[in-house]
């Protein structure tokens, strides 16, 4: 891979759970997304006035649900509010995501992995820069996802990637090209969401299955929040993305570095709800990764 290229995508629409999608403008959610598979799983709750704002993906024991937007981006500020399924959700994973649809392709994961009542859930990240993942973090969430919507999105720019959940960072990926690190630069990505079955590893690495008794099981999604550069799959224009970095307010310095309160937000998720980091898995790597280095907030703060 190497020079600047173009894209278009797809997603999932999964099983007898059920996921809810508003557009933070008020529009009709069905205007930027579609759904791609599980469509008689989808359901529309609310009025004359709220339908077609909130969409609910299903999953039961036949199949799941998922949704993909119609167009790609280059860098923006992407993301959505959320209510996971309720109960018992051991083997059930909700995701939200950025991907592009090449072969080496870029990624970027919220993976919920549902778990069994009163525990808490875990929220997996990961990266992929041209098709190399294996960069895993874990974090047991601090609220029940459940209860009520919490905004998940990824601010996006040259600079680095935050993963944000309501208005607290808790992930960072730097642009790490002069360590070797291909960086997710040049590739657009479409948003997908899906409702699935994993019980395979999702819940105590398989111990855990799913419940069948509990479905359906719903999640719903609401607010779906762009301010990104979309790119036309059919005539891509990759320079004005670059050059939309200069005016867009993802590009500009207070989301191309860390605040002190996003620094002090990570530290305090790093340190208090972080179950895995691939960074510091020695059965796994007998060399640490290079980009991690940049992985901690002792490295923040310097930027």
């Amino acid at each position: 891979m190497g020079s600047k290229m173009k894209l278009a995508l797809a997603v999932l629409c999964f099983a007898s759970l059920y996921v809810s999608v508003a557009q933070a403008d008020g529009g009709n959610f069905w205007d930027s997304f579609y759904c791609n598979f599980g469509d008689w799983m989808v359901r529309y709750p609310g009025d004359e006035q709220t339908s077609g704002k909130v969409v609910e993906l299903g999953l039961d024991n036949s199949t799941g649900s998922g949704f993909r937007s119609k167009y790609p981006y280059l860098y923006g500020s992407l993301g959505m509010k959320m209510k996971l399924a309720a109960g018992n959700s051991a083997g059930v994973v909700t995701s939200f995501y950025l991907r592009s649809r090449y072969v080496n392709w870029c990624e970027l994961d919220f993976e919920f992995l549902g778990n069994w009542t009163h525990e808490p859930v875990l929220l997996q990240t990961n990266v992929f820069s041209e098709g190399i993942g294996n960069r895993e973090q874990r974090i047991t969430l601090w609220f029940d996802p459940s209860e009520e919507y919490h905004y998940y999105g990824i601010v996006w720019n040259e600079k680095l990637i935050k993963f944000l959940i309501d208005d607290t960072v808790i992930r960072v990926f730097y642009n790490s090209v002069d360590l070797g690190i291909p960086y997710l630069d040049y590739q657009p990505m479409h948003v997908y969401s899906s409702l699935w079955e994993a019980d395979d590893w999702a819940t105590c690495g398989g111990k855990r299955k799913v419940d069948w008794a509990a479905a359906p099981f719903t999640a719903s999604y609401k607010d779906f929040v762009t301010d990104a550069c979309v790119v036309h799959p059919d005539y891509p224009n990759l320079d004005t993305c670059y050059d939309m970095l200069y005016t867009a307010d993802y590009g500009n310095y207070t989301n191309t570095h860390l605040s002190e309160k996003e620094i002090n937000d990570l530290k305090t998720v790093q340190y208090n709800y972080l179950t895995y980091d691939y960074c510091t898995d020695v059965t796994r790597y007998n060399v640490t990764p290079p980009e991690c280095a940049r992985n901690w907030p002792q490295y923040y703060s310097g930027q």
